[in-house]
């Protein structure tokens, strides 16, 4: 599996947010995108999940265009937002319930991804009652029904507990070493420290950064 970012514009009124993104990604790779809010992360995650058109680029999945060609997206992508948009008046079973065929969601709660995720543990809670990281790895956890290749991610683990993120950072490592690619804005430090490629977007260009754990260099770029 190789994908391929090439010359991704966007512009809004007369602001170019997005100036010609460009990176590319192999199995088993993870590709962080860093910035200040407001940079663009959000807005290119977006395109790449279909969500935003783009005004120029391409998204090749091995070698096909996921912008232009659906059916390649909706097969070998997913897009986890931000937000968590599960039905909150269901339980966990009940929103899984409805991505996925229950001899497969059987099957990934006793030993596959939604294990790892620790879905099983909640599978009955609704989701108004649920904590924001058991929301938040339900929302991974129907994202992925299609058992993506390339999982986009946004801000994944912003606002949660220590042990939510630890579930979730469980779920990434053992979706790399599937051979899953992985995509992600994000603002955390161990997620950065997660990635094989880190990319620093500043007014609408994308540059790669190399992080070495020094704080004072990274919000100096920023």
């Amino acid at each position: 599996m190789h994908i391929s970012v090439k010359d991704i514009k966007k512009r809004y009124g007369k602001k170019e947010v997005l100036k010609d993104i460009n990176f590319s990604a192999s199995n088993g790779d993870c590709i962080g995108i860093i910035g200040k809010n407001g940079s663009g992360k959000s807005t290119l995650i977006s395109i790449l999940a279909g969500i935003i058109r783009a005004d120029a680029g391409s998204f090749f999945v091995d070698d096909k265009d996921a912008l232009k060609e659906d059916s390649v997206r909706h097969e070998k992508v997913a897009y986890v937002p931000q937000g968590t948009p599960i039905i909150e008046e269901l339980s966990a079973w009940d929103n899984l319930r409805m991505w996925y065929r229950q001899d497969d969601l059987k099957k990934q709660l006793e030993n596959g991804f939604l294990k790892v995720l620790g879905i099983d543990e909640f599978l009955n809670v609704t989701v108004n009652k649920m904590s924001l990281g058991m929301k938040k790895r339900l929302s991974i956890g129907c994202a992925i029904n299609n058992d993506p290749k390339v999982l986009l991610l946004d801000e994944p683990t912003a606002a949660l507990d220590l042990v939510c993120k630890e579930a979730v950072y469980a779920y990434l490592r053992a979706f790399m070493e599937s051979g899953g690619i992985l995509i992600l804005a994000t603002h955390d430090i161990y997620e950065i420290g997660m990635c094989s490629g880190c990319y620093l977007l500043k007014e609408g260009i994308l540059e790669p950064y190399s992080y070495n754990n020094d704080m004072t260099d990274l919000l100096k770029k920023i």
